[in-house]
């Protein structure tokens, strides 16, 4: 990536025919590449790319391969090569070697109603489990959900959530809290069928199996009023879906370019505390927006954020976990 947000890759393949780049511009098929002299494909995009991170892979003689030159994320229901264009704002997201760091540890849980083991990735602050003036601290906790075609690894490695909880609670903005990144049960939908998705399969393994497995092992406030939901895209989905019919159970609530509450489609004004809405600006800002405004008309804490210069990624993402995560449990 150069100064200016251009990518230029550079793959050997001698004997191929063809190489694209799925990183592209406005669906122009991607970045072609050319094969130089030296018979060494070289190409680079037509513009800058948005700040930020983004999925891609190589397509060479029609067969889609990994980029063997660069990591591999979870992404598209599959594990993709990744990009990174340096954001100006990058540094509430950098790993600093100036504080301390809390940790990510992987859990398992049986899932009754799956029939089968589940995953999720637990953020814990630094000091989590420290007798403070001779008792462990209990924390509040957060449920952060992936977008379709991600998982519980999406979050942690796309969504640096450690670095962000990390840099937030180092600065004082906030005060320690859990974050619990459970995989959601979104891909096995297909496009073209999401006016049928209801999250009631994923709303049994978080209300009924997840959440009281993290409150048994783990040292929790234990109420509605210390645990928020939030998640990105199909995540905002199934937030606005669990929590508008689980209100006990989540006292905040987040829509990641997710969807938007309106105020007629919660019943009891008092059953949230706070709610979050964000979006890039190359997403839906006006709806954002009006969401938002009718809200806090309607006398709810209502908070939003449309992040500039962004679309429907996770630089979005980012954003709107930094600026959600200084409002909740307050």
């Amino acid at each position: 990536v150069n100064s200016e947000g251009f990518a230029r890759f550079r793959v050997e393949a001698p004997d191929a025919k063809s190489v694209i780049v799925s990183l592209g511009l406005g669906g122009r098929g991607g970045t072609v590449l050319r094969k130089d002299k030296d018979g060494v494909w070289v190409g680079t995009t037509e513009g800058p790319m948005d700040p930020g991170f983004h999925y891609y892979h190589l397509t060479i003689d029609g067969g889609v391969v990994n980029d063997p030159g660069t990591h591999n994320y979870f992404g598209s229901c599959r594990w993709e090569s990744g990009i990174e264009i340096p954001a100006p704002d990058q540094d509430f997201y950098a790993l600093r070697t100036d504080i301390p760091h809390g940790n990510i540890t992987q859990v398992r849980f049986y899932s009754p109603s799956l029939g089968k083991m589940q995953v999720a990735n637990v953020y814990l602050p630094n000091g989590y489990g420290k007798l403070v003036k001779g008792k462990q601290e209990r924390y509040p906790v957060l449920y952060l959900q992936h977008g379709w075609g991600e998982n519980e690894t999406s979050w942690p490695v796309q969504g640096h959530t450690g670095e962000i909880m990390d840099n937030l609670i180092a600065d004082g903005k906030i005060k320690p809290f859990i974050v619990v990144m459970a995989y959601g049960l979104t891909n096995d939908f297909k496009f073209g069928t999401i006016g049928k998705f209801t999250a009631e399969e994923f709303e049994k393994v978080l209300v009924d199996e997840l959440v009281p497995f993290i409150d048994k092992n783990f040292l929790t406030k234990a109420d509605k009023w210390n645990r928020a939901m939030a998640g990105l895209s199909m995540g905002g989905m199934e937030t606005k879906l669990i929590t508008l019919r689980r209100p006990e159970v989540f006292g905040y609530w987040g829509l990641l370019s997710g969807g938007m509450y309106m105020p007629e489609e919660i019943k009891d004004p008092k059953c949230v505390k706070y709610i979050f809405e964000g979006c890039g600006s190359k997403e839906n800002p006006d709806g954002i927006n009006k969401s938002v405004k009718a809200l806090k008309a309607a006398g709810f804490n209502a908070e939003g954020l449309v992040s500039e210069g962004t679309a429907h990624e996770f630089l979005t993402w980012r954003r709107c976990l930094y600026q959600m995560a200084q409002s909740l449990f307050k």
